[in-house]
Order: C-alpha cells, then structure tokens, then sequence
C-alpha cells in the first residue's frame, strides 16, 4: 500500500449541452452531453483510521445524513469489494465546497475521487475504475479522469475530447435550495419533453464536431442548450431570477447546470476569465455568493502524497 495520507481535488462538472432521450428499463434516462470539469472542487484526503477504528470511515463536515450514506463511502466500499483490497481500516475526509444537490455533480465528484485515492493507495492502477464508476451512477465514470467528455448511453460511454485551448471563465452562481436529481428527471418525464433516439444520433455528431479542436465553446451558441431546465424552472422559479443575473452581468451564455438549481454563465472570449472575475464583483453582497472558475482537465485533480505536517 502507498503511504498515507493521500490527497485529491474532485472538481465540479457542468454540462456543455444535455439533451435527454428515454427511460430505459434499469430507470435510467438515455442523453448526450458534454462534461466539462471546473475548478470548483471539493478537497478528499485518505489516511490511516485510528486503532480501534471497525472499519474505513467517512467524515463530511457540515453535510447532513449519516456518512454511511455518502457516495464516496460506496466508492470506497465497492473499490474494496471489485479489488479484494484488505488495506487497514482508512478515514476518508471531504471538505466540501462545491454546494450540494446544485446540479454540479458534487457528490459523484467526491465517488470518482475516492475512487482515484483507493487505485493510488492500493497501487492496483486506474485501468479498470472506468466500469467501476458506471455501476454507482451516471455522471461518475466522466469524473474518474476530469476533463472534457462526450458522454451518451446514461453516461457511461464516453469519448474523450481535447481540453480547451484558452480559458474558458465560468460564473457559479448558486441559489438558496435543493433539487433532487430523480425529481427533475421525473419532472421531464411529466412534461413529454424527450428526444427521439434519431435526434440524440445527431446531437452526438454534431457536439463532436463542434468540440474536437480544442474549441473554448461551440461557435453555435443553440448547442449548450439543456433539456433539464425548463423541468428544473418548473420545480424552482427562483432559478430565473439567477439565469437574468447571469445575462445580466455579460455572460456569453446562461444555463442551468445539470438538474439545477444552479446557474452557469459562460465566458469564452479572449478576455473570459476577467470578464468573469468583473461579473463577480459586479454581484457582490448576492447570497449565495458567487464562485469564479475555469475549466480544467485531469492533471488539477491528480492524486497527491501529503506530509504529516500539512495535514
């Protein structure tokens, strides 16, 4: 086993377009997205549980529920189980930042990224966790190695895309409640708002070819679009006040983020990451605060040793 304890960034995920198609028979909805990794990252730290410790434990501070019910303890649990790994009891701590159930991908965030810390820490690799992550949930396998994906099936079948060449600014602006993800998807499903498994066939070409350059953003602003907004909006109004704050305050484009609430503007010119930092400070005093990021790729989330002393 590596030395204890190691550390990782799990970044936040946007989607750059998600359409959606049918309920398959598992439950699951079929989609096409782009997953884009931002700097917004919760921080996981593995390392050696106390002696008397009765097994792996889990400490999320200021997370409500039993810790038994985080995704990353399943992670963990499933890792040890797929790899028959008999390491010592750990404790697995998450300082959260990314807000919860915001449509951020927060918590499958921390699943990939406790999944990133077992592979380093038992030495066993990183090769297999890929069919790992699609068995705790959809937008995992997309964060096992954060960047930029194309995603289709639930979310499992990925292909890779270059990371962008410039930066892309991206204004967080989170809103004061929770949506679950099954009852946005449920929402949809009430609206017979779904794409026809033709259309999900081009969506897929035509983000590919939109993206595989290393383009900041698709120069077809209609692409970002996201089915699951006017199904999130319909569950929380208060999302269109944030999606006019982040017009508002010059983004290129506004959306929600997954199955919201949270709102993203996108900055993709030359200028974005400033043009976003202005924005930001143009909203100061709004509750919740906004976040300024960027997108990043795999090397921001790499699995790093930590001294006893930094720790």
């Amino acid at each position: 086993m590596s030395a204890l304890p190691l550390q990782v960034l799990a970044p936040a995920k946007i989607n750059l377009g998600l359409w959606v198609g049918a309920k398959r028979e598992d439950g699951r909805h079929e989609l096409v997205s782009v997953m884009q990794s931002i700097s917004l990252a919760d921080e996981l730290t593995l390392e050696e549980a106390p002696r008397d410790a009765a097994g792996d434990e889990v400490m999320c501070p200021g997370v409500a529920g039993p810790p038994s019910d985080n995704l990353a303890a399943r992670a963990l649990a499933a890792f040890r189980a797929a790899a028959s790994w008999d390491a010592p009891p750990l404790r697995l701590r998450i300082d959260k930042r990314i807000p919860v159930a915001a449509g951020l991908g927060g918590g499958s965030a921390d699943a990939a990224a406790a999944l990133r810390l077992a592979a380093g820490a038992s030495g066993l690799g990183h090769e297999w966790l890929l069919e790992l992550a699609s068995e705790l949930g959809a937008d995992i396998p997309a964060q096992v190695r954060p960047g930029r994906w194309l995603a289709t099936g639930t979310g499992e079948r990925l292909e890779a895309l270059p990371d962008a060449v410039s930066p892309v600014g991206v204004l967080v602006l989170p809103v004061a409640a929770e949506l679950s993800t099954a009852a946005v998807y449920a929402e949809l499903d009430r609206l017979a708002a779904i794409r026809s498994e033709a259309f999900l066939r081009e969506r897929r070409r035509v983000l590919h070819a939109a993206l595989d350059l290393g383009m900041s953003l698709p120069a077809d602003g209609e692409l970002l679009h996201n089915d699951l907004q006017e199904a999130a909006l319909s569950l929380c109004p208060a999302i269109a006040a944030a999606l006019d704050e982040a017009r508002d305050a010059g983004a290129d484009v506004a959306f929600v983020s997954g199955s919201g609430p949270t709102v993203v503007g996108l900055f993709g010119r030359a200028n974005g990451l400033a043009a976003t930092g202005r924005a930001a400070a143009d909203l100061e005093g709004r509750i919740p605060a906004p976040v300024v990021a960027t997108a990043v790729g795999a090397d921001f989330a790499a699995v790093s040793g930590l001294s006893i002393g930094n720790n």
